[in-house]
């Protein structure tokens, strides 16, 4: 029986299908063009012509077990009944997003990652995952007595972000007065967040640059063509290496920390050289603790679909 799984997040869709627990079909639709997910899914069908029975939806958003879905960072909202009938399902799961992505990292393999800087992985403990894209992600595994993994779905993008010095307090501030009542980590740490900081810079320097997207400033960060972004990137890195630092804090991660999301592997070298792993281990007396865990980067395309593939 082939299943379709989707992969949905605040800017894309990634849709595939599943049979004998092998992925095949996938492909990336704009979630900008659809009304929904249902229709997004319905001319994914008409393409690939198949006709699945049951489906597993992985959806950027926190879900409380009820038949309405609304997303975070996306206009959809969609009763999950309706979309299975909408589809011609006979069942529909739908989970978080990170959920489904924290279900395919333990089987990753070392193809699948890289590490940033030192730390080994010990087997059966704690895992944290924390990945920025349009929004921040986050989710942690632990093991059961059976050594079955289990997974946490969290919102704890949506924690509090500190400011470490005066620099980043008068970017917060700026963002508070300008746009926002709570810095959370998402805000500085997402696509988004990427914009927002280049924003808050222009802001505080009293700097008259021209809007950009998070792709523009990434990419003039990137050549060094501008300052200002360069730093955005800087800071971006600093503030996802304490995010990530206090993910590891809370649930004593010495399986490792995973950094997903679309964001990260873009940035390629310039993310390993920054300041990523020392924002990490910059918890004080904590400091050594936290140098015992890994961090890793994971470069599989889809492993939140891969997830699915477990799920289904």
């Amino acid at each position: 029986m082939s299943k379709i799984i989707a992969d949905i997040g605040g800017t894309n869709a990634r849709f595939a299908l599943v049979n004998d627990n092998h992925i095949s079909n996938i492909e990336v639709l704009s979630c900008a063009d659809y009304k929904s997910p249902a229709e997004a899914a319905r001319v994914y069908l008409e393409r690939t012509g198949a006709k699945p029975e049951a489906g597993a939806f992985a959806v950027a958003t926190a879900l409380d077990g009820s038949d309405k879905v609304a997303m975070t960072n996306h206009v959809w909202a969609f009763s999950i009944d309706e979309t299975r009938s909408h589809i011609g399902l006979n069942k529909l799961a739908v989970i978080n997003d990170f959920a489904a992505l924290a279900n395919a990292v333990p089987f990753l393999t070392e193809k699948d990652r890289y590490q940033v800087g030192q730390g080994t992985q010990m087997s059966g403990m704690p895992i944290g995952i924390i990945g920025p894209g349009t929004g921040l992600g986050v989710a942690a595994i632990v093991f059961g007595a059976d050594g079955n993994p289990i997974v946490l779905p969290t919102e704890g993008g949506h924690v509090t972000m500190a400011a470490t010095n005066a620099r980043e307090w008068a970017l917060f501030e700026w963002l508070l007065k300008s746009k926002y009542h709570h810095i959370s980590a998402e805000r500085v740490v997402s696509g988004k967040g990427i914009v927002n900081l280049y924003n808050a810079v222009c802001g505080v320097e009293g700097l008259d640059l021209p809007e950009r997207t998070p792709a523009e400033i990434t990419k003039a960060g990137l050549d060094k063509s501008c300052k200002v972004c360069t730093e955005v990137l800087d800071l971006f890195c600093h503030f996802l290496g304490v995010a990530a630092g206090n993910l590891a804090l809370s649930y004593g991660a010495f399986g490792g920390v995973y950094i997903a999301g679309g964001i990260v592997p873009q940035l390629g070298d310039f993310f390993k050289t920054s300041r990523f792993r020392e924002s990490f281990l910059a918890k004080g007396r904590f400091s050594e603790y936290l140098s015992r865990i890994p961090t890793y980067v994971i470069t599989h395309p889809y492993p939140g679909l891969e997830g699915l593939k477990n799920i289904a």
